[in-house]
């Protein structure tokens, strides 16, 4: 049985790294304390293992030094005591994953003769939020008041996403890392990214974050995109971190859900119902969160008191349901559609082999081809 030797240094960092203790590790590892003494030395296997434990890229594990990893985007925390030196694990594969297949979407669309995205970087932060938010319903195709077609908020949300997807921009929700349901995404981290790309720019929602906040979330990263801005973003209580970017983004996202024009309009008759956001909500669209964070923008109310209603909606809403109880719909949302459909495509047509599409797609075999069967008839990339 071959023992492999491995730097304590190495070691620690990858416990450290995985957000777990020693005293945790030391139950699946008895003998830990004894590999990083030199006493012992783990086997092939067990070092495998160890880094399946730690979430750690096994060849890390054979390194003089720990690496230094950063994040290849901003990561923004809205507060300023509140910076983390080190992303989770969850966090950087998440990104790096992405990335993957941002890279390969640039490509393929390239090599397919598009042209690149006009609205992509095309306005700036000293715009004021009410032509951003102008810009942001142009590139989607969408007219002033497009939400009022939905009946309900969440419909508008699915709306929202799909015209997302259908200006060429790459949309993921996901609460999870890949199809990993033992890793879920903590919001409390970060609750979307926005990778900037002039072909494919890519647009990510932790899904593990509950709902009524993910409208604001995406408008949020839709700005990033017409800024030509890449960031990662916890938005905690839906504020913005202290950063000129973040700010506007906001702003444009308030605007684009809930015009203050209008808002001010109804302000009035909001305050004599019994359910003022609720009125509001169903008058715009989004969640009441939404619309109690653009009373606050707007100084109609203080901080005090959309932190108490905030605070209390969350507890009170937040289930988060992964997949909706149905596979293909799940993939719908964590792959988006465009994307394997051009996956699809390509390796249909011989310009990828078929197992470079299961890793990108992380679907395999007859999963792979059920789903492209099922879900993607007559889908446009």
């Amino acid at each position: 049985m071959s023992r492999v030797p491995v730097r304590a240094n190495v070691l620690m960092w990858a416990i450290e790294r995985s957000g777990s203790t020693m005293e945790k590790i030391q139950k699946d590892f008895p003998k830990i304390r004894e590999w990083i003494s030199g006493e012992k030395l783990p086997t092939f296997k067990q070092l495998e293992e160890f880094a399946k434990k730690t979430r750690t890229p096994f060849g890390f594990l054979f390194l003089d030094e720990p690496p230094e990893e950063q994040l290849p985007i901003p990561h923004f925390r809205t507060m300023a005591d509140d910076e983390i030196s080190k992303p989770s694990p969850d966090l950087t594969e998440t990104i790096y994953a992405m990335q993957l297949r941002q890279f390969w979407m640039r490509d393929f669309l390239i090599q397919e003769g598009h042209e690149p995205l006009d609205f992509v970087k095309s306005s700036n932060i000293e715009d004021s939020s009410v032509s951003v938010a102008e810009r942001m319903r142009f590139a989607l195709g969408l007219e002033a008041g497009w939400t009022e077609q939905s009946p309900t908020w969440q419909e508008a949300l699915v709306e929202f996403r799909d015209a997302i997807e259908r200006a060429g921009i790459l949309v993921f929700f996901n609460g999870i890392v890949g199809n990993n349901t033992h890793r879920r995404l903590d919001p409390g981290e970060f609750r979307g990214f926005v990778i900037s790309d002039e072909y494919a720019p890519l647009i990510f929602v932790n899904n593990a974050d509950y709902k009524a906040a993910q409208m604001f979330t995406l408008a949020h990263e839709l700005a990033h995109v017409v800024f030509g801005s890449s960031a990662a973003f916890d938005l905690r209580e839906m504020q913005p971190a202290n950063n000129a970017v973040e700010k506007a983004c906001n702003k444009a996202a308030a605007e684009f859900l809930v015009p203050e024009r209008e808002m001010l309009g109804l302000w009035a008759d909001a305050q004599r119902q019994r359910e003022p956001y609720q009125f509001l909500a169903r008058r715009f669209k989004v969640s009441e969160v939404v619309a109690a964070r653009r009373a606050l923008d707007l100084n109609l109310i203080g901080k005090g008191s959309f932190f108490d209603f905030y605070n209390e909606h969350k507890k009170r809403f937040f289930k988060i349901k992964q997949g909706g109880g149905n596979y293909y719909n799940t993939q719908n949302v964590r792959l988006g559609r465009r994307f394997v459909s051009a996956v699809a495509t390509a390796a249909k047509e011989g310009k990828m082999l078929y197992s470079e599409a299961y890793d990108l797609t992380g679907l395999y075999g007859k999963t792979f081809d059920n789903y492209v069967s099922k879900t993607l008839a007559g889908v446009a990339w």
